[in-house]
């Protein structure tokens, strides 16, 4: 009897949502730049595939030198020559660069407009399409830093012309450096005060570790790298075990040992509640900063 279906063995994989698509990065400081590497490194998309521009020429060339992509003459030039527009700027950047590209981003009839994503900070979906002209698609992004390394945490969320296939064209992108996650546009400054600033909160709490280490006869050196590798080695437990956190703590603290007499020491100086706390008032810094349409 012939199959019904393709077989497993001659079923060919689903195209990448990014496949065939050309992608322009406006702005390549840290972040924009990250992303670029990323993008290439994967193998998510072709070098030759990619169109970037910053008026910062050495981040430009060094990109090119290292990776091979395509350097625009204008930001105008990347919205209208790219499938896919990503924004890596400063908030206080983004509307005069919004402003010029808006007539580039136009298509001519019957073809489907760019994706538009932006990384940043604060500048709201609907802050966005009012600097735009017709049904563009928004997306509003917020990776962090460890991006930089393939280590990125990325929320996201869609604006009013955002379909499903811009989602995973946005999503594709992001786990190219990390994970990524889409959360409601009302969650995205509590994304911002978790981990889009959260990096700085861990490199925080590395230190007191590696001070605490030193405290009690480590090398600082060694304190130290102690102390980050800890930390990564704990995330990952979490990430790649799928138990909570609390279980995990479990399995280390055995009783009247020294693991929940420290957790005790922990508990008692209010750990817990500072960082509750910074997260909060992280997040009511970033409503304040928050564009709004």
């Amino acid at each position: 009897m012939a199959e019904t279906e393709t077989s497993p063995s001659t079923r060919k994989a689903d195209p990448s949502p990014l496949h065939n698509k050309r992608i322009g990065i406006v702005g390549t400081g840290a972040m924009g730049s990250a992303l670029c590497r990323g993008l290439v490194q994967t193998g998510a998309v072709n070098a030759g595939k990619i169109l970037v521009y910053d008026p910062h020429t050495e981040h430009v060339r060094q990109l090119q030198e290292s990776l091979g992509v395509r350097v625009a003459e204008s930001n105008a030039q990347i919205a209208r020559f790219t499938d896919i527009v990503l924004i890596a700027l400063k908030p206080y950047a983004v509307a005069a660069v919004l402003e010029e590209i808006a007539e580039a981003l136009q298509r001519e009839e019957g073809k489907p407009p760019p994706l538009l994503i932006s990384i940043a900070a604060g500048v709201s979906s609907g802050a966005i399409e009012s600097l735009l002209k017709g049904d563009i698609p928004v997306i509003r992004a917020m990776p962090n830093t460890p991006a930089q390394l393939g280590c990125g945490a990325c929320a996201f969320c869609t604006g009013t012309y955002a379909a499903d296939e811009h989602k995973a064209m946005a999503s594709a992108i992001f786990d190219a450096v990390g994970i990524s996650v889409e959360v409601s546009e009302q969650h995205m400054n509590a994304v911002t005060a978790l981990s889009g600033s959260g990096p700085a909160y861990v490199y925080l709490m590395i230190e007191a570790l590696a001070d605490g280490g030193v405290k009690v006869g480590l090398p600082r050196d060694t304190a130290s790298r102690l102390a980050a590798q800890t930390v990564l080695g704990a995330a990952r437990m979490v990430l790649e075990t799928g138990l909570h956190p609390a279980q995990l703590r479990d399995m280390v603290a055995t009783p009247a040992g020294t693991t929940i007499t420290a957790i005790a020491a922990l508990e008692h100086s209010g750990v817990r509640a500072a960082l509750i706390d910074a997260v909060e008032r992280a997040e009511e810094r970033a409503a304040q900063l928050d564009w709004k349409k």
